[in-house]
């Protein structure tokens, strides 16, 4: 069985790696004032585009992949080169990336046979539509685990039984560097996840907040002062996660700079050593346009799957 990935463009993986494994793309488009940006996971592209729009990005817009895009990506390609599609969305939640992919879903189904049969395919087309209920780096375990899965061998229904448990599984973390950027998003969106007052004291302060995603749901789980230190913390609670056991040997690093300012933040360096001592891979990305314009340029995310836990 021939079994397609598809991912949307905030999923914070490599775009060489998502090349590499024949992963599909469904686009989100930012608008900035008068000028649009269609973000297809181009890191050089993401930091300059960042980079020439410091002011007005808190009121920028994102639009989802449109229902009839997916659908008409789906009916002209994807059923065609494929008998089983899995598409993994960021947090539906947070897009309506999700919604407008179950909606094309019913219209892809309904109309697939007779363009399979046009092409010689005789045998039934399948897709599933997965909510990683994740965000960033986080976004990025079920993909690096559907590739493993598929390249082993795995049925499509031992592939979807896995990805829905990992989904349950899933976290991401995340440090902010600008409060003030950060507040003034929260604002525009009209979003809960930290309060306004939090982030006006943390501003003045220079307390960075450790945000978390899990199961769809967001919001601090720490306040460290000054982003160095944020991001040492951050990095440290990742290897420990790592020395404690991962359900999946994967670790995703987003960052919403040049990789190389990242890496040469306090305590890197003790996690890429952690990973390489229990053979867990990491996987590190240019944080997606959309992620920059929700969080802020210089954030970091990590993100993993593993047992319960608590940020300490």
């Amino acid at each position: 069985m021939r079994i397609g990935i598809v991912v949307d463009s905030a999923c914070d993986l490599p775009p060489d790696w998502l090349a590499a494994h024949g992963i599909h793309l469904l686009p989100v488009t930012v608008r900035i004032g008068q000028s649009q940006f269609v973000d297809l996971r181009d890191e050089r592209a993401t930091l300059d585009f960042i980079d020439s729009h410091v002011t007005g990005r808190h009121t920028a817009e994102t639009s989802a992949f449109p229902a009839e895009k997916i659908k008409a990506l789906f009916l002209e390609q994807l059923v065609i080169d494929y008998d089983y599609v899995f598409c993994l969305t960021v947090t539906r939640h947070r897009s309506q990336i999700h919604e407008n992919a179950t909606h094309a879903s019913f219209a892809i189904l309904n109309e697939y046979k007779p363009v399979r049969a046009q092409a010689g395919h005789t045998t039934p087309f399948a897709l599933r539509i997965v909510d990683s209920q994740q965000v960033f780096a986080g976004q990025g375990i079920l993909p690096v685990e559907a590739v493993r899965l598929r390249d082993a061998g795995a049925t499509a229904p031992e592939i979807r039984s896995r990805l829905e448990f990992l989904a349950e599984r899933s976290y991401a973390y995340m440090a902010p560097r600008d409060l003030g950027y950060l507040r003034a998003r929260i604002k525009h969106r009209g979003d809960r996840s930290v309060s306004l007052l939090a982030a006006l004291i943390g501003g003045a302060l220079d307390i960075k907040p450790i945000l978390h995603c899990h199961r769809g749901d967001t919001g601090p789980v720490g306040k460290i002062r000054g982003f160095e230190s944020a991001a040492e913390k951050l990095f440290a609670f990742a290897a420990d996660r790592v020395r404690a056991g991962l359900l999946t040997p994967t670790l995703c690093l987003s960052y919403g700079g040049e990789l190389e300012q990242m890496r040469a933040l306090p305590g890197y360096a003790a996690l890429v050593a952690a990973c390489d001592e229990h053979h867990v891979e990491r996987f590190e990305t240019v944080m997606s346009l959309t992620g920059m314009i929700n969080v802020g340029a210089g954030s970091l995310t990590v993100g993993f799957a593993a047992p319960p836990h608590a940020f300490a």
